[in-house]
Order: structure tokens, then sequence, then C-alpha cells
């Protein structure tokens, strides 16, 4: 077998730089593309030459400046997020030039990456890189582990044409959900949903009150919510709730995306009929499960292998559309995860 040939590494690339913290509407003004030198590994980082990274709503959160239970973006200074590369140097770590890895130091063309934050990647477990960058395994976790889904349920998923939620309507399905029902904010998102997505029936934002919507949609009730929404959906969910119906909270896109500056919403829950439903709320994130993004690749892979689970995803080419594809996520422009190739 030949040796990996790796590209000689420029002296200089790009960066995208928080401008400014934003309130109100975020626009590409808040933005700075900079050219810098590429960064030196020392000898327990790895270097990586980006090939495409993740856009994410809870980023919008991150530039305004609230407190968050994760760190905020800093203006001046580069952000960063979920990102699929090619090792180009690598001092320390065990780690050889040309493999393929994940890391969170994505928003940039080169990333010099701490060693332990960087995850190995097998080139043939998924279709393209790209897949690498599903956030199905937040969708599979918290359906699999944290709602604990059974055949029969009926299953409501808030945010249904998101990252998460274009992939949990198909995963409830796979898990044997007798009925799917989801969230979105338009009728042409909706019909999607209900054509190619695995939902049986969708409500929509605006079109009358939530809970009214979920009621006709769910007339028997719900047994599991995945929510990634929050504000007036979770409390919905809430009022339909069947007896040990199970809740998996993992986003809270009411606050990301509906309020100006970013703040996660408070939500005012019926203690009463949580009590009386015996209902189970329970949050859920990846970070606790390390073992999950293993179990999803395999999952997924088979999944898209068999065509019986498919990849929604906008992908926008350039590290310069990186501010454009952000903004476009907060408006709701796209449905499935939203990826700039580099």
């Amino acid at each position: 077998m030949s040796p990996t040939v790796v590209p000689a590494i420029p002296a200089v690339h790009r960066e995208v730089r928080l401008a400014s913290r934003v309130q109100g509407d975020l626009a590409t003004r808040h933005f700075i593309i900079a050219e810098v030198p590429v960064p030196q590994p020392r000898a327990d980082q790895v270097l990586v030459r980006n090939h495409v990274m993740a856009v994410t709503a809870v980023m919008r959160s991150q530039m305004t400046g609230i407190r968050l239970p994760m760190a905020s973006f800093v203006p001046g200074e580069a952000l960063w997020g979920a990102a699929v590369g090619e090792v180009v140097a690598a001092p320390g770590g065990g780690f050889t030039p040309g493999e393929l890895v994940h890391h969170p130091c994505g928003w940039r063309e080169f990333a010099a990456v701490d060693a332990s934050w960087v995850r190995r990647l097998d080139p043939d477990a998924l279709p393209t890189p790209a897949a690498h960058l599903s956030q199905g395994a937040t969708a599979w976790g918290a359906l699999r582990r944290a709602a604990e889904v059974r055949p029969g349920d009926t299953v409501f998923i808030s945010g249904a044409a998101g990252s998460v939620g274009s992939l949990a309507g198909q995963l409830a399905r796979r898990l044997g959900a007798g009925r799917v029902v989801g969230s979105t904010g338009s009728e042409r998102k909706a019909a999607r949903l209900r054509a190619e997505l695995g939902y049986d029936d969708t409500i929509v934002r605006g079109a009358g009150p939530i809970e009214r919507q979920l009621r006709r949609a769910a007339p028997d009730g719900i047994d599991v919510l995945l929510d990634t929404v929050g504000g007036e959906q979770l409390t919905a969910a809430l009022a339909v709730a069947r007896p040990d119906a199970r809740f998996a909270l993992v986003g809270a896109l009411s606050g990301q995306l509906g309020g100006e500056d970013g703040a996660i919403v408070p939500v005012e829950l019926d203690p009463g009929l949580i009590i009386m439903r015996r209902v189970a709320l329970r949050g859920f994130g990846l970070h606790a499960h390390p073992d999950l993004p293993q179990e999803w690749t395999e999952e997924f892979g088979q999944g898209l292998r068999e065509g019986t689970l498919v990849f929604p995803h906008a992908l926008l080419k350039g590290i310069e559309q990186a501010p454009r594809a952000l903004c476009e996520l907060t408006q709701g422009r796209h449905i499935g995860a939203v990826l700039v190739e580099l």
C-alpha cells in the first residue's frame, strides 16, 4: 500500500471571528473573516486541516455574552464548533498524518487541537465526512436511553426540522413508535417532514395554539417527548401527556432563536400534572455518554447503506459562507443540519 500523501501546509489560513456581541437579529456584520498564520502545534497537539464544520443554533447564544452553561465567544477571537478534518502534523497523541478526525475547533481552515480533544474516525464508516457531523447521536441517545421509546408509543418531537429533529422522527419510527408528531415553523417544512422524514402529522408554529394543534395530531395523548425547543411546546406536551410519559429535554431553541438576546426562556410547568401523571422529565446531553458516538455511527452507517435512514442537511461551500450559514439557520431557512465545507 502506498503511503498517504499529505498536502503541503501553507503559511497562512482563514478563520471566522466574532466582530461584536449580538443584540437583536444576527447579521453578517457580526463576523470577521481574518487571514492569520497557520498555528504551530505543541508537543501535545495535532494540526488538522478542516474539511467540513457544523453550524448550530446555540452559537447565537454564545455570541450574546449572556450567562450560559458553556463558554461564550469573545469579540475579536475565533469562533469554534464541531469539525471533521485531516491530520497534517501530529507531534504527540499517537495520531498519523492523513487520518480523518473529529474535533471541536472548527470555524478555521487549520486547527491546532489538544490531542485529548481529537477523535479518530473510520473513513469507511459513513458515506461522506459530513455525515460525521450529524446530531443524530443526540436524537438516538435521547430517544433510546433517556425516553426509552417502546413499540406503539406516540412520540412528539419539537423542532422537528432541525438537525436533531430531522433524524429523530426517523429514529422514533426505527425504535417502534406507533405514531410520530413533529412541530416546525412552516407548512413547507411540515410537508417534507410528513413525506420524507418519518412523521405522521405535524403542528406549525403560528397556525394556532400549540396545545390545540397537538391534541388534534395526538388525540390519545403522547407517551414520549423529545424537546429541542422548550417554551410553549414543552407546556403543551405536558398538558397532553399520558400517564408514565417520558420527556427527554435536549435543547431550548425558543430562547436561542426566538429571544432577542438569545437567553434561555423560563417555562412554567404544572407540578400537579407531573405528579398525577407520573411524568418523567430528564435532561440529556451527549457529553455524559462518551460511548454513544461510536454506537450511533454504526447505526447511522447501516441505515444509510440500507436506505432506511436519510441525512437531511444543507452544505455551503467556503469558509467565507460560514456567517451566512449561521444567519440562515437562525432564520429557519434550512431543514436538517447546516454545514460548511472548507
